[in-house]
């Protein structure tokens, strides 16, 4: 038996917390919120995390491991049997606002944390059938056009100011939602659309995958208001702008402040040292090592379970979810991140990855 597969079972917390706050009643809730955002940045603030990597031959055995896929893949029908059970439970007449409130926020951190993180692992793959899993899961958040935006225009375009989902020194996180959320939406139409003209396809067609994304988005809304009613549908809106919220303040935290530099043509390549990392253990398995980004950034071919430390990184001072709540408080933000930056400005000026 893989023992190190072990730790990324951590990846159900998630579903199992929500659940648990969606079945709840009362302040109950609020239950995932109380573990994701407070008992899991309490953890964190005193576990460093390990720096070690996997050797070639551990990171070829992880690789031929098909475990770590099935893990993975699991989280699409969860996501999906979590969406039925939320939208039944919300339908419920008993219920009083604050305790479907605290539903809606309960499964708006699913889809933040599965709809959308887990897509994009899915998303880096290569088989057809990954990446339509990628797609499934944006789906539930309404956020589809991600897919494309995030694979051909931030990764091209990442700690640069072309790029919408990067943010900038001394920009407040509330700001970076509106220019990442239009930005990234208008780029994500953009690219389809060069993609089209290169390939002589028509634009007004469903050749159009954005266009199509459109039609699955409004299709799952109009389902959902069928089925369920009105207000089950506006508090699904509401868990989509949750887990949207969620995406993008993690986009802010990941290149707040770092740059690549400008060359006669375009920008010098994406290195370790152009992404925030973080080796917190609890934030790490939860997510799937999306907080070693800077090796995701790196070498986007790379599975979640090969994922590398770089000791060049900029390292964040505390986990992902820790981080999220740092963010919400702009001054103590800045506080603490911009010294980081200018320190670390300094330390790798005119260094560079061999």
């Amino acid at each position: 038996m893989n023992f190190r597969i072990l730790k990324y079972l951590l990846v159900y917390l998630t579903p199992l917390a929500v659940l648990r706050s969606i079945l709840a009643e009362g302040w109950f809730t609020y239950y995932s919120v109380i573990v994701m955002f407070i008992l899991i940045p309490l953890l964190e603030l005193f576990a460093k995390g390990s720096e070690k990597n996997l050797s070639k031959a551990e990171e070829e055995m992880a690789l031929k491991d098909k475990m770590y896929d099935f893990l993975l893949y699991s989280l699409v029908p969860i996501q999906y049997a979590t969406l039925v059970i939320f939208l039944f439970r919300v339908s419920e007449g008993n219920l009083l606002f604050y305790e479907k409130f605290g539903i809606a926020i309960s499964f708006g951190m699913s889809c933040g944390i599965l709809g959308i993180n887990a897509a994009h692992e899915l998303g880096h793959r290569v088989t057809w059938y990954e990446q339509l899993m990628s797609k499934m899961l944006l789906l539930t958040t309404l956020y589809m056009h991600f897919f494309i935006e995030h694979n051909r225009g931030h990764h091209k375009n990442v700690s640069t100011d072309e790029d919408p989902a990067s943010s900038r020194l001394g920009e407040m996180v509330y700001l970076f939602y509106f220019r990442s959320i239009y930005g990234s939406f208008v780029s994500a139409w953009k690219l389809e659309a060069e993609q089209l003209k290169r390939l002589k396809l028509p634009f007004w067609s469903l050749k159009n995958e954005m266009i199509v994304y459109q039609l699955l988005q409004v299709s799952l809304i109009s389902s959902i208001f069928y089925l369920f009613g009105l207000e089950a549908t506006l508090f699904f809106l509401i868990s989509a702008t949750i887990g949207i919220l969620l995406l993008e303040t993690v986009n802010y935290i990941e290149h707040y402040g770092l740059r690549r530099k400008k060359k006669e043509k375009g920008y010098e390549r994406t290195l370790p040292i152009h992404s925030w990392n973080s080796n917190h253990p609890v934030g790490r398995m939860v997510l799937l090592e999306l907080s070693r980004h800077s090796d995701h950034h790196y070498i986007a071919s790379r599975k979640y379970q090969i994922l590398r430390h770089f000791d060049e990184s900029p390292q964040m001072p505390t986990g992902y979810p820790g981080m999220l709540l740092l963010a919400m408080v702009p001054p103590l933000w800045f506080r603490v991140m911009n010294p980081r930056i200018e320190k670390y400005r300094k330390s790798i000026e005119g260094n560079s990855l061999a």
